[in-house]
């Protein structure tokens, strides 16, 4: 991930919940039209590892 990438998640990780719901309707609306290509399996399987590790990082905070 670039120093660039990073530095927008971060800006967007300090938004209230509506101005990230806003960031996020407006990006969802640019990338409707591109045309991604296919993900491979190991894509997908690293991605849900990552959704997952993610998922059990925040039920550790709640218990």
């Amino acid at each position: 991930m670039t120093a660039s990438v990073q530095e927008l998640l971060s800006t967007f990780d300090s938004l209230s919940e509506l101005e990230r719901l806003e960031i996020v309707s407006e990006i969802l609306k640019r990338v409707t039209h591109l045309d991604f290509p296919p993900l491979s399996d190991e894509d997908l399987s690293w991605n849900a590892e990552e959704l997952f590790l993610e998922l059990d990082k925040q039920e550790s905070a709640y218990e």
